[in-house]
């Protein structure tokens, strides 16, 4: 704190002109602060600024930018679970017009060749549901092979270890009371897909849809008279598991959707928190700055006084 101390006629040391310089560092120096927060918008630019302030939006920072990419991840997720319900509603429509084939056959009314005819154009439907299965892909990896699972980061604990969610498409996976997650029909395909299986599709054992291009007039196979009950209940079944998963499935993106949301806000609370702690005041900014140059115009001047004073002593000399 400067003292207001004159020095008498002490001429050598003229501490009036000391006090005004001092007086004109300070302003320059808070002038220099303030104009270095307005133009970054920063309260805080340096550990030196506000060391505890400094340590705390540090660590809010790091924070918030883990949840961003929590975010991204759990929109990675929902797409996963969007592409895979999608293609599973095209799988479940393809079936639906299959088990109408089969139903139509069933009746006494048609003839051999019209059930020939059915039978044919399903298993167009069914390679369809095929090329569907083959094609749905994130990742590099492969969907309904039966084999899919993925672990995604969606959260934090305070101590930084990880809230993850499981997408589970496994042939093992109970959640959704399907004996086998495997969509697979083509006998290529499914050997090199882990857990394939052509007797078994969407968990219904013994349904194999490439049968539907071995019916002939010479045998009906499974559109024959003894077997398209069977058929159309397995039809039925498979329909059902196919929802089952979808039903899975959209129950992990409303918790995702519920997520994103949450982290939205979190994302939005924790960026107030470091504003409110490291962002400048810009009203409060120029107050000060308006002050401090007031005050270093006035120490200048001040300062331009205190050093006519030695000069005022020649007079004794006269």
């Amino acid at each position: 704190m400067p003292t207001a101390i004159s020095g008498g006629g002490r001429i050598r040391t003229n501490i009036p002109a000391q006090n005004s310089y001092n007086a004109l560092m300070i302003a320059s120096n808070k002038i220099a602060t303030s104009q270095l927060r307005l133009s970054t918008g920063k309260r805080i630019n340096s550990a030196a600024d506000d060391v505890s302030g400094y340590i705390t939006s540090r660590n809010l920072l790091a924070r918030n930018s883990a949840l961003k990419a929590a975010l991204n991840s759990t929109g990675d997720a929902k797409n996963v679970t969007a592409i895979t319900q999608d293609s599973l509603d095209n799988i479940n429509n393809l079936l639906i017009d299959i088990k109408e084939a089969a139903a139509i056959a069933s009746s006494g009314a048609l003839g051999t060749d019209e059930k020939v005819a059915l039978a044919k154009g399903a298993f167009r439907l069914s390679q369809q549901i095929q090329f569907i299965t083959d094609s749905t892909v994130f990742g590099g990896r492969q969907l309904l092979w039966g084999n899919y699972s993925g672990d995604w980061t969606i959260g934090y604990y305070a101590d930084d270890t990880l809230l993850e969610i499981d997408v589970d498409l496994t042939t093992g996976n109970a959640d959704y009371n399907v004996a086998s997650g495997d969509f697979n029909l083509n006998a290529t395909t499914a050997a090199t897909a882990p857990g394939g299986n052509t007797s078994t599709f969407a968990g219904v054992t013994g349904l194999n849809l490439q049968s539907l291009n071995d019916v002939s007039e010479s045998d009906l196979g499974i559109f024959g008279v003894t077997q398209v009950k069977t058929t159309i209940t397995s039809l039925a079944e498979a329909i059902d598991n196919v929802n089952k998963v979808a039903s899975y499935l959209g129950g992990i993106q409303v918790r995702l959707d519920s997520q994103a949301e949450l982290l939205n806000s979190q994302i939005t609370n924790y960026s107030a928190a470091i504003s409110r702690i490291e962002d400048a005041d810009v009203a409060v900014e120029q107050l000060d700055l308006v002050k401090q140059q007031f005050l270093q115009q006035a120490s200048t001047i001040s300062l331009s006084q205190a050093n006519q004073t030695p000069s005022n002593f020649l007079q004794l000399f006269r």
